[in-house]
């Protein structure tokens, strides 16, 4: 049977009679339901982009695009040779080497204290990472070259006490000394003493700004006792090289260091977050599929309706597969229909948030409404789960269309 009319037979059942009949009206609410699903499922991954991009972008304060460690222990020693070996590889922009290990904080009175995460940069460190953008109060004293000042969270100013405006208030930072071999008998010498003024205040997220401090590096170098060592090489390096870069410098380090892209350094969050999205994602299909109950109803009633129709078609000499196939299309255009719209709809209350703002953030954020960031990834793959669905949904309808018996004719 010509194509051209089993498109016409779907498409006129799918405008079905001007009349108070029940199929067209099942039809409607089955329509509607996966439109609110679509809607649903648009409108979520939509959330989880802008979330995901949010924090991706928060990480890159603290997270480089390539970060060189040692495999074990704390520090290690990198000549000044293979650093400028890893300056000169092709996509890298920026090379940055940095100390860090907790420490103990403080204030001046000595009646707070606070074990912070003690990090000595060089002066390409916010060319790095990009920190400098979330320096709320005063400056980037370490990258300027200012001595014996640090960048310190917000949290840690706050609860030491400490005044960046004034220039003699200071933090007090004691490490324990590896070269002493009996603390107890001489205590004195236990610990390491750094005495620093916080010149500016970043304020990031609470995972950060109640942790961190960045210092010049020789200083940190020193009071760790390790002058000419490291703790990494950070690396900023052009989009797209990443990969590249990093199969380079493994066989430069060789096994004994750990070279990590951004995604691997958090690779626990990134892969919460991408399980968090896909169980969202499956709750949301059980939800389709639910609502497409209403639609094998009434597929189920059309068939019924059309017994006439389908009896007429065998008559011209239409096969099962032929019959089966318009039931099939009806199945998939009330899926599409409902789907569309429902894309439609999502992806339009997604632009009212971008641009009017109407679900704020309560509390403490860099943002002051929820983020939303869209994808025609996610679009496409809710137009493919909609077909997938719409099309298991109809089929066992399609399957009794085939059998279906006109009564008259049977009595007859």
């Amino acid at each position: 049977m010509d194509r051209t009319l089993v498109w016409q037979l779907a498409i006129r059942y799918l405008r079905g009679k001007r009349s108070a009949n029940a199929v067209p009206i099942l039809s409607r609410i089955s329509m509607v339901a996966i439109a609110v699903s679509s809607a649903a499922m648009i409108i979520i991954f939509s959330v989880f982009n802008g979330l995901e991009s949010v924090v991706k972008d928060i990480y890159k304060a603290f997270y480089p695009e390539i970060r060189i460690t040692v495999a074990k222990g704390k520090f290690f020693e990198a000549d000044s040779a293979k650093l400028n070996t890893i300056r000169h590889l092709n996509g890298v922009r920026a090379v940055s080497t940095a100390i860090e290990d907790n420490a103990l904080a403080i204030d001046e009175n000595n009646k707070e204290q606070k074990v912070i995460v003690l990090k000595g940069i060089d002066k390409n460190y916010l060319a790095v990472n990009d920190v400098k953008r979330f320096i709320i109060h005063g400056e980037d004293s370490v990258s300027m070259g200012h001595p014996y000042t640090a960048i310190a969270g917000v949290h840690i100013i706050n609860e030491l006490g400490v005044d960046i405006n004034y220039i003699y208030s200071k933090m007090h930072l004691y490490y324990l000394n590896p070269n002493s071999t009996n603390p107890e008998a001489d205590p004195a010498s236990a610990y390491q003493e750094l005495s620093l003024h916080p010149a500016g205040v970043f304020r990031i997220e609470n995972e950060f700004d109640n942790k961190y401090v960045l210092a010049p590096l020789p200083l940190v170098q020193k009071l760790f006792k390790a002058e000419g060592k490291y703790s990494s090489i950070e690396i900023n390096a052009e989009p797209g090289a990443v990969k590249n870069l990093q199969r380079q410098l493994k066989q430069m380090f060789g096994s004994t260091y750990r070279v990590e892209s951004r995604y691997e350094q958090n690779r626990t969050m990134y892969s919460v977050m991408n399980a968090e999205k896909w169980a969202v994602y499956a709750i949301l299909v059980l939800v389709l599929f639910i609502a497409e109950f209403n639609m094998i109803g009434a597929l189920a009633m059309l068939v019924i309706e059309k017994r006439k129709d389908i009896a007429i078609l065998k008559a011209m000499g239409a096969q099962p597969a032929t019959i089966r196939t318009i039931f099939l299309l009806e199945g998939t255009l009330w899926s599409l229909m409902g789907g569309l719209s429902g894309i439609l709809l999502g992806v339009i209350i997604c632009l009212l948030q971008l641009k009017f703002e109407l679900i704020p953030l309560q509390g403490d954020f860099l943002r002051s409404s929820f983020p939303v960031e869209l994808q025609i990834g996610d679009s496409l793959l809710v137009i493919a789960t909609i077909l997938v669905v719409g099309l298991l949904a109809a089929w066992y309808p399609a399957m009794r269309a085939t059998k279906a018996v006109d009564p008259s004719l049977k009595s007859a």
